[in-house]
């Protein structure tokens, strides 16, 4: 088992990543922002789901294919750039369509699932996150304290918890500034052009990524 004062290292380093602007905290913020709070929450559980697959394909070593492979590098984020745009146009659609159920006196609503299968999806097309679990992960793992594999997969859960308890105050805190911004049909249409356009800027991202 690691020791303490080395899980704790990490656990800070976690806690600094996740906090850094990036397009997982993005994207649980425009989601909070626009959906509330719930929707936040589902999202980030969605991402720290797809976490795991990452953790478990660096123990495993399949992260290695996607560092050797340009190929299987491309392929996975070409798929995340056009799940990115997808989103990008619902956002896009929403604004009009949210405004048009409120002028007939219903709210449009985004089904939790959806928004969790979101974060999931956003965050498992991602190929650079699985190769920064593999340069991250073994800086913090030594062979004395027992079977690698079995390390990195501890690592990659504290990662996750800490990426957890980060996400779920940003959704909180985003969800009380979208509640009042959501009073204005006219803001809610511009959040909602906002959304599309980060969405559209990490879809460029992501397909602009070298390995």
């Amino acid at each position: 088992m690691l020791p303490l004062d080395t899980l704790l290292a990490f656990a800070m380093a976690s806690l600094l990543l996740a906090l850094a602007p990036g397009p997982d905290n993005i994207f649980v913020l425009t989601q909070s922002a626009l959906h509330g709070k719930g929707a936040g929450m589902m999202v980030t559980l969605g991402l720290c789901t797809g976490l795991i697959a990452h953790t478990l394909a660096v123990a495993l070593g399949v992260a290695v294919l996607f560092q050797t492979s340009a190929l299987a590098f491309t392929i996975l984020k070409l798929v995340g750039a056009a799940y990115l745009i997808y989103l990008a146009w619902l956002a896009l659609r929403a604004g009009s369509l949210t405004i048009a159920s409120k002028s007939e006196g219903k709210q449009q609503v985004i089904s939790l699932a959806k928004l969790y299968r979101r974060g999931i999806i956003m965050n498992i097309t991602n190929p650079k996150v699985s190769i920064f679990f593999l340069a991250f992960l073994p800086q913090f793992t030594q062979p004395k304290y027992g079977a690698i594999a079995g390390q990195m997969v501890a690592l990659g859960a504290i990662f996750m918890v800490v990426a957890l308890i980060v996400f779920f105050i940003i959704a909180v805190l985003a969800s009380k500034l979208g509640g009042w911004l959501n009073r204005s049909q006219r803001v809610q249409r511009t959040m909602n052009r906002m959304a599309a356009g980060v969405f559209l800027g990490l879809a460029i991202k992501l397909a602009l990524t070298e390995r």
